[in-house]
């Protein structure tokens, strides 16, 4: 056995080997060790009396799927070995296979946790230094291609898409393996292609060579370790990056969209404001929508037209909801469907599902609306599938479909005859137990049956001298009791049993037939589904728009000018409620391309930011918008610089991360872009980011012409709004009342008068000695120009103040915004300084020269 079982594990050095032996899948050897660890099982040993003992666990294989489920979710892979024979007509060794690998890419039973996340196996190949890029789920069958050109393309694509698993080949750099694992995507090898028949369909009409590889290779992928029918997957789809509303991962994190930064979950993000889907494929359609928001406009106004009928008919949305929350997960049933481990209880489903379908197109077809004709055209009911299932399968059919009780009676004339002789059978033994009863004079007698003895008479030994003497033949002896039998009850015993075996044989016969025909309509249950989920997703816009009071957004792609009256953030005015939110205007014609935003922490301005990234967002996936009114272009792309992060891939400071996403826009976004920018430059000393930040602010103003919201606090920079025409200073509400600061947030026109940092940190609740103290500090640099005050600590004055008298550097760097006082041996750099051209520097070109300045200097020093 342990040869037969090390043959095996040798095909599967990268997974956990489920091996089984009659009622339990065991692991050995390391499997053993490492699974007993993981799974906290009891570790035990085979062969006791070796020298070496074989670690050893196991489970109950009627458990397996939750111990499988904690491995998969650990990022491990486990293959299922199963019997293929009976152990009781096998010679030697019962045979075993893998009969299928379950990996974290491939898992399909993933609970109703999960009902509304796609579980999504991604692949990469590269082609004469063209990344071919693909992802499926196996448990809907959905299958998309693209290609991309960069590493950074790849790594979002998979981030974005929150993959488990991608599959490469030998063409895939080592470099960007690490990458993959650094970010905790488990990373599997594929270089075989064997497209198997079934498949081949899927790659029809996709002629670009990079794409058609990586298809081949996660197709045979899919194949190698699903080992099962896949005949629900789907043609592939090609896909453009450039047909969305392209967001990295890190602008959707930021934006929480799907995720909240601070939880990880979906409460308190954009997707949990618009999740009033009823089912769980519309739940799945409305987050891919979410993830990828469109950027053309016939297609985004097809969406909200509809959404706008639905906004209007009350009373047909709230029955359309209705109708929905009955309708199953027709995706994920196809795909059971295909894989072959449907039962009655998934057909019922099914069942149930396409008997709404009717009730559906009826509440469309009262809507009156043109632009829904081909949703109604797209609902098809299946009659002949729901008939077939409706003449089958019992209405509450037991789960397993080996052992009966499946199929209507008077749905198939034999098994209707194996049922009756069951019956009848059953009837007699009824009978026989009653007459031996008066018979024997024994009122506890009873006839029993078990799956070793079959059919046996039990006395108990108190009424054993009852029976006369070869009544019965002796079968068992038990504590407290004997078991018997008679010819005649050894004869009913196979007339029953027969019956029984050829009529749930039959009925598994049936139902496989019955399965294979609705199997034979996947490519029809698929295109429902599709239709249905979209009429969800539609709805539930409808349904949050009319509940938060969102407008149509007025959408004009051939001009820039932006202007949103009363915006509101919808996720904070949920949570704040609509009586404490304050809503804000967003206006930027055609002439303005930079709202330069200043205001003290806490007041509003990382909000007010998000919240038009947000409507751009809804806006683009055809829902309605957070405001009074909204006049917008159709943005193709949208960056964002907010909050402090470390780079988990390259181990990067903040600061450079800071200055990387910088770059990152500034060499892509285009003159119909949205970028926000928040506080950049923070992170280094304060000349330097002044430096950077108004660098930044005139590359994006004099080349990009991007949409752009920089906030800073960084106050000298509002004298940017008189040389550059196209920024204006806009600043968030603050008033002092009696000592205490209240924040109006309220957007107001100019720069704000003053920081309010002191004020801030008092709500904070720093200690008031400490408060006082700042308070001082400050009076005095701005008593001194901006001159740092030291203190030095005595024993006659412990906070004596030493002012400087002459103007000094700051960390060996001299200010760019005030004359400073140089020594002669500054001069050479000064002049250095002179002859730079800003313009025709990128941010990083500043930061490195910057650097190189502060070495010189440190160094003549």
């Amino acid at each position: 056995m342990m040869v037969q079982y090390q043959k095996i594990k040798d095909q599967y050095p990268d997974a956990f080997l489920f091996y089984r032996l009659g009622d339990f899948y065991e692991m050995f050897n390391e499997d053993a060790i490492k699974g007993a660890q993981l799974l906290e099982l009891t570790l035990t040993t085979r062969n006791h009396s070796s020298k070496n003992p074989i670690p050893m666990c196991g489970v109950p294989h009627h458990a397996a799927q939750n111990y499988i489920d904690i491995l998969i979710d650990k990022g491990y892979k486990v293959a299922i070995c199963e019997q293929m024979e009976d152990p009781k007509l096998a010679k030697g060794m019962v045979k075993r296979e893998v009969i299928q690998l379950v990996t974290p890419g491939t898992q399909t039973d993933t609970g109703a946790a999960a009902a509304k996340s796609n579980n999504y196996l991604t692949a990469l190949a590269v082609v004469e230094g063209q990344f071919g890029f693909a992802y499926a789920d196996l448990s809907t069958g959905e299958l998309k291609v693209t290609s991309l050109t960069t590493h950074s393309a790849v790594l979002n694509e998979v981030m974005s898409l929150q993959t488990k698993e991608i599959v490469v080949d030998q063409s895939v750099s080592g470099e960007l393996i690490d990458q993959f694992k650094t970010i905790g995507v488990l990373v599997s090898h594929e270089d075989a292609v064997v497209v198997k028949a079934e498949l081949s369909f899927a790659t029809q009409g996709v002629t670009d060579r990079a794409q058609k590889a990586v298809l081949d290779h996660l197709l045979t992928y899919i194949t190698d370790t699903q080992k099962r029918s896949l005949a629900h997957i789907q043609r592939a789809v090609v896909y453009q990056p450039s047909a969305y509303l392209k967001m990295d991962h890190y602008s959707q994190r930021n934006l929480e969209l799907v995720s909240n930064i601070r939880t990880n979950k979906k409460s308190g993000t954009l997707l949990w404001l618009l999740d009033e889907t009823k089912t769980a494929m519309g739940g799945r359609l409305l987050k891919q929508w979410l993830d990828r928001p469109l950027v053309d406009k016939t297609a985004i106004m097809n969406r909200q037209e509809r959404v706008a009928v639905l906004v209007n008919a009350y009373f047909e949305r709230h029955n359309l909801q209705e109708e929905l929350t009955q309708v199953y997960d027709l995706e994920r049933l196809a795909g059971r469907v295909a894989f072959g481990s449907v039962n009655g209880r998934d057909l019922i489903q099914l069942l149930t599902s396409l008997r709404q379908i009717p009730k559906v197109q009826h509440v469309i077809e009262n809507l009156d609306a043109p632009v829904f004709d081909a949703t109604i055209d797209a609902l098809d009911p299946l009659d002949d599938v729901a008939t077939a299932i409706d003449e089958a399968i019992v209405a509450e059919p037991p789960l397993s479909v080996t052992d009966g009780g499946v199929i209507k009676d008077g749905y198939d004339a034999k098994l209707d005859e194996y049922r009756s002789a069951m019956h009848n059978g059953k009837q007699w033994l009824a009978e026989l137990e009653a007459s031996e009863r008066a018979a024997t004079g024994i009122n506890n007698l009873k006839i029993g049956f078990n799956r070793v003895f079959g059919y046996y008479i039990e006395v108990t030994k108190a009424n054993l001298d009852k029976l006369p003497e070869d009544r019965y033949e002796r079968k068992q002896t038990l504590t407290n009791a004997e078991r018997f039998s008679t010819p005649e009850l050894k004869a009913k015993e196979r007339l029953i049993l027969e019956a029984e075996e050829k009529s749930t044989g039959l009925e598994y016969e049936l139902f496989v037939k019955l399965r294979d025909r609705v199997k034979a309509n996947i490519s029809r249950i698929q295109k429902l589904a599709q239709a249905v989920s979209e009429l969800d997703v539609l709805q539930s816009f409808a349904d949050v728009s009319e509940r938060y009071r969102f407008v149509a957004p007025v959408l004009t792609p051939n001009s820039h000018d932006l202007e949103i009256v009363e915006g509101r953030h919808p996720v904070v005015e949920k949570v704040l409620g609509r009586q404490k939110y304050v809503p804000n205007d967003v206006k930027m014609p055609t002439d303005t391309t930079i709202l330069l935003i200043t205001g003290p922490n806490m007041s509003g301005k990382s909000t007010y930011m998000r919240q038009l990234a947000l409507t751009v967002v809804l806006a683009q996936m055809g829902c309605f918008v957070p405001a009074k009114q909204a006049t917008m272009p159709i943005f193709d792309q949208i960056f964002t610089r907010i909050g402090a992060a470390d780079d988990l891939i390259s181990g990067e400071s903040t600061f450079m991360v800071e200055m990387k996403e910088a770059n990152q826009a500034l060499a892509n976004a285009t003159a119909n872009s949205l970028i926000l920018f928040d506080e950049i430059g923070r992170g280094t000393a304060t000349y330097d980011g002044m430096a950077l930040a108004q660098a930044i602010i005139e590359y994006v103003h004099n080349r990009v012409h991007a949409k752009t919201l920089f906030s800073t606090h960084y106050h000298e920079l509002t004298t940017l709004e008189t040389t550059l025409t196209h920024l204006k200073n806009v600043h968030v509400g603050a008033v002092e009342k009696d000592g205490e600061l209240v924040f109006l947030h309220q957007m107001q026109s100019g720069p704000a008068d003053k920081s309010y940092g002191i004020h801030v940190a008092k709500l904070a609740g720093l200690p008031t000695s400490l408060l006082s103290r700042a308070d001082t500090i400050l009076t005095d640099l701005e008593a001194t120009g901006q001159q740092p005050v030291v203190s030095q600590a005595t024993p006659n004055n412990p906070v004596e103040q030493v002012t400087a008298a002459e103007p000094v550097e700051e960390d060996g760097q001299l200010s760019l915004f005030s004359e400073p006082v140089v020594d002669s041996e500054a001069v050479e750099l000064m002049a250095e300084l002179k002859k730079i051209n800003l313009m025709a520097m990128t941010p990083m070109d500043v930061m490195n020269q910057v650097y190189k300045w502060q070495q010189a200097m440190n160094h003549k020093k």
